[in-house]
């Protein structure tokens, strides 16, 4: 019998082509030990708590699916719960696609990754846009205090999934970068400035 918080994702269809390529009897054992995770815990949680790119697909009444993406600091989603996160949600484009598929279906997937580090984390769940009260103000931290909010995404974890690092192109955010460029430019110009003393000094001696 199918492990229930892996019905989000292996499908009879998805079983079937496991079966075809070679996978189902890896992952009937894994269905069999328990299962894709249905909370966060501890790891997880601190792993949220620090990326700043997610992806957020969604499927609108007839079947389509659509992907937003959601950035912000690190911190930008918000664990309320290890079933519960939450995320401000500003003014975009106002084309409101996900919010729109959210009230069509509220089946929803975040996909988290941080590059820099090469760890991708998988979530399923269900989600709503809820208006912004003062409970979800505070439980969104300093992020509930930005008059530009206009909506909370409550997203409700379901099962989640840790993948290997396989394949993830290693980037290093700007902000790092320039912050190492500074130190090396101070520092060339630290040298540089030894080095004349140091010419001027021979020199002299001379």
């Amino acid at each position: 019998m199918l492990d229930q918080s892996c019905v989000v994702a292996f499908t009879p269809s998805v079983r079937a082509e496991q079966e075809r390529y070679g996978s189902r009897r890896q992952y009937a054992r894994y269905e069999a030990a328990g299962g894709f995770r249905t909370a966060l815990d501890e790891a997880t949680a601190a792993f949220v708590g620090t990326v700043d790119t997610a992806f957020l697909a969604t499927v609108n009444a007839d079947g389509r699916p659509y992907v937003q993406h959601r950035g912000g600091p690190a911190g930008f989603i918000r664990v309320a719960a290890p079933d519960r996160l939450l995320i401000a949600d500003r003014e975009g484009n106002r084309q409101y696609v996900t919010t729109g598929n959210l009230r069509d279906n509220a089946k929803a997937f975040l996909f988290l990754i941080d590059y820099e580090n090469l760890r991708r984390v998988k979530i399923w769940g269900e989600a709503a846009m809820r208006e912004p009260t003062p409970e979800l103000r505070a439980a969104l931290g300093p992020e509930g205090d930005d008059p530009g909010l206009l909506r909370v995404l409550e997203f409700r974890i379901e099962a989640l999934d840790v993948n290997c690092p396989k394949f993830i192109p290693r980037k290093i955010g700007a902000d790092k970068v320039l912050a190492a460029v500074h130190g090396l430019q101070d520092r060339i110009r630290a040298l540089e400035e030894e080095n004349a003393v140091l010419r001027a000094a021979n020199r002299f001696d001379r």
